[in-house]
């Protein structure tokens, strides 16, 4: 398996597939690169190298029992850029993984960013505070955690409902993509997946989206049931200059799957424009 090794010693999993320009995967909470396989596949097949590498803590990566946090997962994120000497990369972060990609910036530059997509992101910020007041209260992430902390495995296959938008008339969510997820949640870390928790919700990405200044596209369903729209997307479509806003009528959070060909044609639009 193609794995790096960061600063304090934990490996970090990656897939490199295909050639041409680079195109950087960050997955969201609790899944692994896994998640991406349909965009990856494609964009791959359109000419485009596609990486994407398992958090700390997740799918095939170690499990440290520290560094579970945004900063260090945006500096781990960095190791693999730099490892693999790319350039003028697009990144592209689902929900957790558009905060990592905002930190990345934050944190280091757009040296080698060419593009930036965030899909169904986190950002700027899930929790509810004095700054944040559309946010979701404590209380949501205190009985997630509660509920990962009781029966992880039970809660994982209970999320996949709202996560891939199953409880909507007319859903067509097959049990193997439910399957799927639960499988790659239970990869990880329980003590990583704890700590994960906070970070995605509580971490305030205000600064790092006001640091964008390469073309980034914002893609969002209007029935996330995970991270509403209207404290993400909408909000960081104001914070990131020139940001280009793509609402999905009707998708929820798991889009990527959901919604593949959809999301499949407009990355490669965006990459090619």
């Amino acid at each position: 398996m193609s794995k790096i090794t960061t600063h304090d010693g934990t490996e970090i999993f990656y897939k490199d597939w295909g050639s041409g320009k680079p195109v950087v995967f960050s997955h969201g909470w609790p899944l692994s690169s896994d998640a991406w396989e349909d965009q990856m596949v494609f964009l791959a097949s359109k000419g485009f190298r596609a990486i994407a590498h398992d958090r700390r803590g997740h799918g095939r990566s170690s499990q440290p029992w520290n560094g579970n946090n945004m900063d260090t997962y945006a500096d781990d994120l960095a190791a693999l850029v730099n490892k693999l000497d790319l350039h003028d990369a697009t990144f592209i972060g689902h929900s957790t993984g558009g905060g990592e990609v905002a930190r990345y910036i934050g944190r280091h530059g757009t040296q080698r960013v060419a593009k930036a997509v965030l899909v169904g992101a986190v950002p700027p910020q899930m929790l509810k505070t004095a700054n944040n007041p559309g946010g979701l209260p404590i209380e949501v992430f205190d009985g997630i955690r509660a509920a990962v902390t009781a029966d992880r495995s039970q809660f994982f296959k209970d999320l996949t409902v709202p996560f891939y938008g199953a409880n909507r008339p007319d859903a067509k969510v097959s049990q193997g993509l439910r399957d799927s997820f639960w499988l790659q949640g239970m990869m990880g870390g329980l003590k990583n997946e704890l700590d994960c928790i906070k970070e995605f919700s509580e971490t305030d990405f205000t600064e790092d989206l006001k640091k964008f200044d390469k073309p980034t596209l914002i893609v969002h369903g209007d029935d996330d049931q995970i991270v509403p729209i209207a404290d993400s997307a909408l909000l960081s479509a104001k914070l990131v200059k020139n940001a280009r806003l793509e609402i999905y009528k009707g998708a929820p959070h798991g889009l990527a799957s959901t919604h593949k060909d959809k999301l499949n044609a407009d990355l490669l639009a965006f990459l090619q424009s």
